[in-house]
């Protein structure tokens, strides 16, 4: 990925608006309100835009992904990579003026990884610290239960952000789910819930102060919603794009549209344990049976990749010499012959009910397999109980649909949730040997080395035929020609300090 910057990306016009912005002021509209603002309460994309500007982390992630200090000016690794030691920027403080300092580095994670962590999604990422210790007021000591070698990555990620430990003992935790404190370059200024969300610049940042006044996020979860405000000037960056909408936006005088490769994979996850999907050569000819380089041209308009694993290019760990299986309906026929399957033999496809582009992409699939001889349905459920229930209790279909946003940037964080026994998105399998692979990869630093582990994993993955990779998807903004030095990081976990408005 590459920084975004104006001569790009950004406006080569400056507009007049006719006052329904105010002067330094961005409106951004993101898809939901999280409800808490709470960094250990989350995964979600919305909560990273606005987060992203609030708080900040020990280790910082570029919008090139490249790792930068943040509130840790240096570290190192010590006791043969057992102890991992801090450096801690000084003169840091928090938006309500408190010190930060090295007790707020061991509040910040005693909380995560204890009873009020348990509470959210953040806790286990973390698992692998067993202790953090206060060296002095601007060092600090985690002490590590096991090796973790993305660590470092981790601690740029959601739950990592560092929060003021006198603030929340004061005013309570309730409190600071709707009245978040950080360090980041803006400060929280004004919430609405349901409705918008209003951060006001930070003049002390440690990072320099912002050029913009005040950033104002409006919750809007309705993508032609969206693109009818950034059309109107409205709003100055849109985060949800309707693939059908993109050159209505490219057409615009207001606005144009910014695609660049994003962390998100799409795949349809095989049940290997019930239906005809416990035959691997099954599960390869379903594969085969799927013309996902169509899909990608004819149904995304081009605005995605297709993939070999369940990973796209930026993630450690993509293998650009694995190639996916090929499209060959009559080798699938064969396949499927051979494994005794007769015509008409039925399948379940299990999705979301809420997404129209997916839900485009699961009746495409459906028809490629009835011309296998296969008959796909097609179940839409809602969101949270296909992954709260459905997906981990073992109640789907032969084949249902998985998204994963990769937040790591590193497969680790896919391939071990997605295939080790016993982790939730992993109903059905327990495969000793895939388990040991994963395992074995977690207590290697040497990147190359561990690489090459990862590759393996996504190549074994493959052979056994565990889930159909689909596409890795552009990620699709768009943007008021006002807007001047946006970074458009793929994952929008957006940083405006440089940003501004004409």
């Amino acid at each position: 990925m590459r920084f975004l910057r104006k001569p790009c990306f950004a406006a080569a016009l400056a507009l007049a608006l006719g006052g329904a912005q105010a002067a330094g002021t961005l409106n951004v509209a993101i898809s939901l309100d999280p409800g808490s603002w709470d960094p250990i309460d989350t995964f979600l994309t919305a909560w990273g835009s606005v987060g992203g500007n609030l708080y900040d982390g020990l280790t910082m992630r570029g919008a090139d992904l490249t790792l930068q200090p943040g509130l840790a000016t240096s570290w190192e690794f010590l006791d043969d990579n057992q102890r991992l030691r801090f450096k801690l920027r000084t003169g840091v403080k928090f938006h309500n003026g408190e010190p930060f300092d090295a007790e707020a580095v061991k509040f910040s994670f005693e909380r995560l990884l204890g009873a009020e962590g348990l509470k959210g999604p953040q806790k286990s990422n973390y698992d692998s610290i067993g202790e953090v210790r206060v060296v002095d007021e601007h060092t600090v000591d985690f002490v590590l239960k096991r090796p973790d070698p993305i660590l470092l990555t981790k601690l740029a990620g959601y739950g990592a952000m560092i929060v003021p430990p006198r603030y929340i003992k004061e005013k309570g935790e309730a409190h600071f789910n709707a009245n978040p404190v950080g360090t980041g370059p803006f400060k929280f200024a004004g919430y609405r819930p349901k409705v918008s969300v209003t951060l006001a610049r930070n003049d002390d940042y440690w990072g320099g102060k912002p050029r913009l006044d005040q950033v104002i996020y409006r919750f809007i979860g309705e993508p032609g919603t969206q693109v009818a405000e950034l059309q109107a000037g409205r709003i100055d960056i849109a985060t949800l794009i309707p693939l059908g909408l993109i050159d209505t936006v490219k057409g615009s005088s207001k606005a144009d549209v910014i695609s660049t490769p994003g962390p998100v994979v799409h795949a349809l996850r095989f049940n290997t344990r019930n239906g005809i999907t416990r035959d691997r050569d099954v599960r390869r000819a379903l594969t085969m049976a799927v013309d996902r380089d169509a899909i990608v041209k004819l149904l995304l308009l081009g605005q995605a990749r297709t993939i070999a694993s369940f990973q796209g290019p930026l993630s450690f760990g993509y293998n650009p010499e694995q190639k996916p299986l090929p499209f060959d309906p009559e080798g699938a026929r064969k396949l499927l012959a051979a494994a005794g399957v007769k015509p008409g033999a039925a399948v379940r496809i299990d999705v979301r009910g809420n997404t129209s582009n997916f839900r485009e992409v699961a009746q495409a699939v459906a028809g490629y397999l009835q011309a296998v001889g296969v008959r796909a349905t097609i179940k839409p459920h809602e969101a949270s109980a296909l992954l709260n229930d459905i997906i981990p209790n073992g109640k789907a279909g032969e084949m249902w649909q998985s998204q994963w946003g990769g937040w790591t940037y590193d497969y680790d964080n896919t391939a071990y949730l997605m295939y080790h026994s016993g982790q939730k998105w992993n109903p059905f399998d327990d495969d000793p040997k895939l388990n040991a692979m994963l395992e074995a990869q977690r207590t290697v630093y040497d990147r190359k080395r561990r690489e090459a582990m990862l590759q393996e994993i996504a190549g074994y993955v493959a052979d056994q035929a565990l889930d159909l990779p689909l596409y890795s998807l552009n990620t699709i903004v768009g943007v008021n020609k006002r807007v001047r030095n946006l970074e458009l990081p793929g994952d929008i976990r957006f940083r405006f300090l440089e940003t501004a408005v004409d």
